[in-house]
């Protein structure tokens, strides 16, 4: 009797170097600010060309939570129940890297590390600015505060950006897109197109919802490894006021975005779900090629 032929899994077209370099390129132009150009038609067929690739890449990461979010409850209360479990039981969350960081790794391992994290990091400002567009007035006021506090509240000594840029200035950091893994690249492309893309909105709602949510836990382990190393409270300013300020920031987001959303429209609940679920997902990805760079595995 003759055998079934198996299944060849074929390697993703998106989840590669070379794909995430042309995107996170593409990223950089399009999203700079600049001035009329001649060749405009060049540029509008090259970036018909990049969004349909972008599509595809988010639809394959959808693919990879669509089931483990249609999971998910649709009734407010019980929706912020299981986006807060993701805390705990979420991809990527209580890995082993970060206690390394903040007990073991030496200054040449927090570099590394710091400068994949750091050109992996698509802006936390602009993704709340570019996904705030027509929101309900509710959502649109909590993502306002919150950009509010990532520029300093008007002072420019408080902005996040420039904190993160200075220590990356104080470290040496290489942060240029060819020396960074493409899972680092992925993340920071899968941000990029959720809050870009009007389809994507309530994805970008939950993925920076959750980024506030888990983001204290890293930081403070972050923090840990930078004091060790000896840097200052003021260079390490960054992973410090994340690891106090994103516990509000989280709360007050899920109060005042996700459920306030989630009880207009409860189809908002299942997008949400899959745009936490493809951010946890990547940074897993990112935490398991830092392991595995470090020997950790």
């Amino acid at each position: 009797m003759a055998s079934r032929p198996q299944a060849i899994e074929r390697p993703s077209q998106f989840l590669n170097q070379d794909f995430q370099q042309q995107l996170s390129h593409w990223n950089r132009r399009r999203l700079a600010p600049g001035f009329p150009t001649d060749d405009w038609g060049t540029r509008i067929e090259q970036d018909h060309r990049m969004l349909r690739l972008e599509h595809g890449f988010v639809e394959e990461l959808r693919a990879e939570v669509r089931k483990e979010a249609a999971a998910a409850p649709t009734e407010p209360a019980a929706f912020i129940a299981w986006f807060e479990g993701l805390k705990e039981s979420g991809p990527g969350q209580n890995d082993p890297l970060f206690p390394w960081l903040a007990e073991e790794a030496d200054r040449d391992a927090l570099r590394w590390f710091l400068g994949q994290e750091t050109a992996g990091e698509a802006g936390f400002d602009d993704l709340v600015a570019y996904t705030q567009v027509k929101l309900p007035a509710r959502a649109k006021l909590e993502l306002a505060r919150n950009y509010w506090d990532e520029m300093g509240r008007g002072n420019a000594k408080g902005m996040h950006g420039p904190m993160l840029a200075r220590l990356v200035d104080v470290l040496a950091l290489e942060t240029a897109i060819e020396s960074t893994v493409w899972e680092s690249l992925a993340l920071a492309n899968a941000m990029t197109a959720m809050a870009t893309s009007r389809a994507y909105a309530w994805h970008s709602v939950g993925a920076l919802g959750v980024i506030e949510l888990t983001a204290p836990g890293r930081s403070a382990c972050t923090a840990a490894g930078l004091r060790r190393i000896g840097l200052t409270d003021g260079e390490r300013r960054y992973f410090d006021l994340h690891a106090v300020l994103d516990v509000k920031h989280s709360r007050d987001w899920n109060d005042e975005a996700i459920e306030p959303l989630v009880a207009e429209d409860p189809a908002r609940a299942t997008a949400m779900a899959e745009g936490a679920l493809i951010r946890l997902r990547c940074g897993a990805r990112c935490f398991a090629r830092y392991r595995a760079h470090f020997g950790l595995e």
